[in-house]
């Protein structure tokens, strides 16, 4: 068997999503939208379930696929319903919805609903991507409050730039959204990973972790006490194939990316951008090889990479090669790569999930 692999560390799962809870200082809806990035979301919602206050999808696909396996505890579709023939679904399968623009109010005004729907009425406060005008919010609310089947349970917004923490307009969409909920009974769930972590004065009644739940950074490199106790979920592993000897002057890989200005000692790992990895991470890239840091060296390959290991005498073929994780994490990787953490997270394919609960 390939012997690529992510463990998947569902206690560090459980840490994380406690500290989100505790950040925020009310109830939090665990995030588990694109297969919980890259993670499985059936296990992770399983892990969750005894716990959590209810969890977040982008769509009823994601959300049935968690029915399906058992999951009982509130599923909120991110994204709301796409056309109104998906409402009967969402009654009959118990899912909260968000209400982001005017034609799903209409939709849902026209729903002979047999009891009331929870719905999350999304304002736009400045993100200008999903969300109703502060008027339309407003109206919106007071039109769904009065239908028997529109229970307008939780007013929500979400912040646009909320990992840049020298930059005024998270205040701003908070502020704005405060002015537009004045005098409206119901909850409220702002904050999203980057807002719990990097905006203690910004808050609500709901946060809603996502990649902050997985155990990375979304202010890297802004680091805090909060950001230090969060727990990698994901190790992204695999196992070095074949030994090469360079000398001076011979290329490795495609392009020739990599040329030894010395005699060399090359690993090839059994992992590569059909996995997920990045296609473009530069050498130097870190690793760790057999525990010990370690550097790329080469373009990567669809299923293969090469690292140099030069100072790794003890290292040969069937050592293990950490790819991220503890270290390097995430976060720190997808810096090096100039991709985002969650693209590395999201991105993952074909490699096979093994779960640990301890």
């Amino acid at each position: 068997m390939r012997p690529a692999r992510a463990l998947i560390d569902l206690a560090a799962l459980r840490h994380n999503y406690r500290l989100a809870r505790r950040l925020g200082g009310g109830r939090a809806l665990a995030i588990l939208k694109a297969d919980a990035y890259g993670h499985g979301a059936v296990r992770c919602a399983q892990a969750l379930e005894a716990e959590a206050d209810g969890f977040g999808v982008a769509c009823i696909e994601e959300a049935l696929e968690l029915r399906e396996a058992g999951i009982a505890a509130p599923i909120l579709l991110l994204e709301g319903f796409f056309d109104a023939g998906e409402l009967p679904l969402i009654v009959r399968h118990d899912l909260w919805t968000v209400v982001a623009s005017p034609w799903q109010v209409e939709a849902l005004a026209a729903f002979a609903a047999p009891r009331p729907l929870h719905v999350w009425l999304k304002l736009d406060s400045g993100m200008h991507r999903l969300g109703l005008s502060p008027e339309e919010f407003r109206a919106a609310h007071a039109r769904l409050s009065a239908l028997p089947q529109g229970a307008s349970g939780t007013l929500m917004s979400h912040f646009a730039r909320a990992d840049e923490l020298d930059c005024a307009r998270t205040r701003e969409q908070a502020d704005a959204f405060a002015a537009a909920v004045a005098g409206i009974d119901g909850a409220t769930a702002l904050c999203n990973s980057p807002a719990l972590l990097g905006w203690p004065q910004v808050r609500g009644d709901w946060g809603r972790p996502g990649l902050m739940l997985y155990g990375a950074n979304p202010l890297f490199p802004a680091r805090n006490e909060a950001i230090d106790t969060l727990r990698p979920v994901m190790a992204l592993e695999s196992r070095i194939i074949a030994v090469r000897d360079l000398t001076a002057g011979e290329p490795v890989g495609y392009g020739a990316h990599f040329v030894a200005d010395a005699p060399v000692r090359i690993g090839v790992v059994a992992m590569g951008y059909a996995d997920g990895y990045p296609q473009f991470a530069p050498t130097g890239t870190p690793v760790l090889i057999d525990g010990r840091p370690g550097r790329l060296a080469g373009r990567v390959s669809m299923d293969m990479l090469t690292v140099d290991l030069t100072p790794h005498p003890q290292a040969g073929v069937g050592t293990p090669v950490r790819l991220w994780g503890d270290a390097p994490t995430a976060s720190a990787l997808a810096a090096h790569c100039k991709v985002s953490a969650y693209q590395l997270l999201c991105g993952l394919k074909r490699v096979p999930r093994e779960y640990r609960d301890a």
